[in-house]
């Protein structure tokens, strides 16, 4: 596969909105990168591998994902077309992953090595900023998720779901744009504690729901 196909999404990515499409076709045509293809499902990266490249999302959409001995899926975050992962865990004593990457659909990941990440950063200062900057704000990504699964009920977590996609998509019937069982993973539960809890914000004369959305009825739920 060939990195100029790939040009305008790259450069959607903020550590490469700098940069011209010449500049970035001279970069990356050589042994620093290496582009592969995932079919949907395929671990990407191991919990506790070793992460020795910075991953750009080309193509289709990754979890983040955290299974316990039990079997539980806890879903953290979902990249998907232009995003960059990796960087947390790059530059760390451990360097390696604290969580598995799984491919959601068929996709394709540009693998940049770190060698020549360090290159950039000393060589480009917006680079640099940029690096920092996205490492700042997958941090509290991974802060906010904790908080969310540590103090707040499954009701809570529920109510905030519907809240920010009341708000999203201007109307009291939500449309769900995943299944139920993705909610669950999101929200760190198995299907079957959503499904009990959906049903008893129903009889409580919250929310009605079917396979496809959800129905706020009670809007003074929302936040």
């Amino acid at each position: 596969m060939d990195i100029k196909n790939y040009i305008d999404i790259l450069r959607t990515n903020n550590l490469f909105k700098n940069f011209s499409n010449e500049e970035l076709l001279f970069l990356f045509n050589n042994s620093n990168n290496n582009i592969y293809k995932y079919e949907k499902n395929r671990i990407i990266h191991f919990e506790s591998e070793k992460c020795t490249t910075l991953d750009v999302v080309l193509e289709g959409k990754v979890l983040v994902q955290r299974i316990d001995e039990y079997g539980n899926v806890l879903t953290i975050t979902q990249f998907q077309a232009g995003d960059d992962l990796g960087l947390n865990s790059l530059f760390g004593d451990n360097h390696a992953y604290p969580m598995s990457v799984i491919a959601k659909s068929n996709t394709v990941i540009l693998h940049i090595k770190k060698n020549f990440v360090l290159e950039l950063c000393q060589n480009n200062r917006n680079f640099l900023i940029e690096i920092l900057r996205s490492i700042s704000n997958k941090a509290l990504i991974l802060t906010n998720k904790i908080k969310s699964i540590s103090i707040k009920s499954l009701r809570e977590s529920i109510i905030d779901f519907l809240s920010y996609e009341y708000y999203t998509q201007k109307t009291n019937k939500i449309k769900l744009n995943i299944t139920k069982k993705e909610l669950a993973e999101r929200l760190g539960v198995q299907r079957t504690s959503l499904s009990r809890e959906l049903n008893k914000m129903k009889k409580d004369g919250l929310i009605i729901y079917d396979a496809h959305s959800i129905t706020i009825k009670d809007l003074s739920i929302i936040k």
